[in-house]
């Protein structure tokens, strides 16, 4: 048995959704376990850009299988309408996507609400994409929710439907001063209940039997470590469980039956939104960053933030997550750089920090003790053998290692499928 997760060891957007792809091959199902619409997976094969937003990437893989757990957030309009985008690309999912009958639904008045609640908090907002993410997982919390499950029942889900819209308006012209517009929901997923009706399963029973049948299975994070609801940058963080330990809650799955865990970062550091960043760049270096490494969110076009690599926020991923094997992406961002630096620890009011701080007050405050190592100076983006790297490169990965005590499994030098590097030797390279 074959069970493993993929996490971001970051902010989100590390390139996940390469190296899920990349690794689908080897792997019978992948099986996305958490966050919404709100997170772009972009993937290069032969030429032809896909972004998944909701389906896992392994989809892409002929024969594969993909399955939508109960813990993501799901937007039937997003999901029927990344179902035709990707048909244009010759992609057929029927018999082949399974989406959860337990995932919650987001609904039209969840952007309205989260529009008005980040415009309500004007310097203070959180910086979310205002897709509803949030605001459903507060329905889920609330246990006020609609799921799949209703949907598939158009009598109950009116019944539910007609309830939750009547606190959502009061709600919202309470706070806000403002009516919603419910017009033509009921309708609208109707025609979308029809749509997805053909990929509803019990989830959790696909997985378990598939890991009982010996079968398979990649676990596909969202997001990134330190955008997890509990373990992240609070308040600055998505609204689910973006951990390696979310894939058991999100999927259905015991926490004996993932066999390994693979985290995924950036030679450097990005996020999106507001929030602390330690090693962020001053502008002129982060914007020569953002141009090479085409730092623009997939989904929404927004300009990442770009820093150093800190390994004080790896070496806490790493412990959180458990991560097994470590891969580098966008290391041909740095070809071109003369000196790199990276963050190897934090220092609040003079004293030097051993662990994550769990106050963003302290983390915005920190000093992060710098150590510079050479630049490469060379184009890596050809190379596809960990012994044909620059020496200044391989030594910076080597540093990067050491430091975490964790391997480097797989190095990407770009965005296709090819330009990727696994060192023989490595646990991720056994798991292929």
């Amino acid at each position: 048995m074959k069970a493993i997760a993929v996490v971001g060891a970051q902010w989100g957007d590390e390139g996940k959704g390469k190296v899920v792809d990349y690794l689908a091959g080897s792997f019978d199902y992948s099986a996305r376990y958490g966050g919404g619409h709100n997170a772009g997976h972009t993937v290069i094969i032969d030429g032809h850009r896909f972004v998944l937003q909701l389906i896992p990437c392994g989809i892409l893989r002929p024969g594969k299988k993909a399955i939508i757990g109960a813990g993501v957030v799901v937007d039937p309009a997003a999901l029927v309408a990344e179902v035709d985008n990707i048909a244009k690309g010759g992609v057929d999912v029927n018999g082949r996507l399974f989406l959860s009958n337990r995932a919650h639904l987001i609904f039209p008045f969840h952007r309205e609400l989260e529009k008005s609640a980040e415009a309500a908090r004007g310097p203070h907002r959180i910086g979310t994409t205002s897709r509803g993410i949030g605001p459903a997982y507060e329905d889920k919390m609330a246990r006020c929710g609609l799921r799949v499950c209703d949907l598939m029942d158009m009598e109950r889900f009116e019944r539910k439907l007609e309830r939750v819209i009547e606190e959502k308006d009061a709600l919202s012209r309470s706070c806000y001063a403002k009516g919603l517009d419910t017009a033509g929901i009921l309708e609208t997923y109707r025609e979308l209940g029809g749509r997805i009706r053909g990929f509803v399963a019990d989830t959790s029973a696909v997985v378990n039997r598939a890991l009982g049948e010996g079968k398979s299975i990649l676990f596909e994070g969202a997001q990134g470590t330190m955008l997890d609801i509990d373990h992240g940058t609070y308040p600055y963080v998505t609204s689910s469980s973006a951990i390696a330990g979310g894939a058991c809650t999100g999927l259905g799955v015991a926490p004996t039956k993932v066999t390994g865990v693979i985290g995924v970062t950036k030679a450097y550091t990005t996020r999106v939104g507001g929030g602390p960043f330690p090693t962020e760049m001053p502008d002129l270096d982060a914007q020569a960053v953002r141009d090479r490494g085409k730092e623009y969110g997939a989904v929404t076009g927004r300009p990442r933030r770009c820093g150093w690599l800190d390994l004080m926020m790896l070496r806490y991923a790493v412990q959180i997550n458990g991560i097994d094997s470590l891969v580098v992406t966008k290391l041909d961002v740095f070809d071109t750089q003369k000196d790199i630096q990276v963050c190897v620890g934090y220092k609040y009011n003079g004293s030097k920090l051993n662990e994550m701080p769990a106050e963003v007050e302290v983390l915005a405050e920190v000093t992060p003790e710098y150590r510079t190592l050479p630049g490469w100076q060379q184009q890596t983006d050809h190379i596809r053998a960990a012994a044909d790297l620059p020496k200044a490169a391989s030594d910076y990965l080597k540093f990067i290692s050491d430091s975490l005590g964790a391997e480097i499994g797989m190095i990407s030098t770009g965005p296709e499928r090819d330009a990727t590097i696994v060192p023989p030797g490595t646990k991720l390279a056994s798991w292929l």
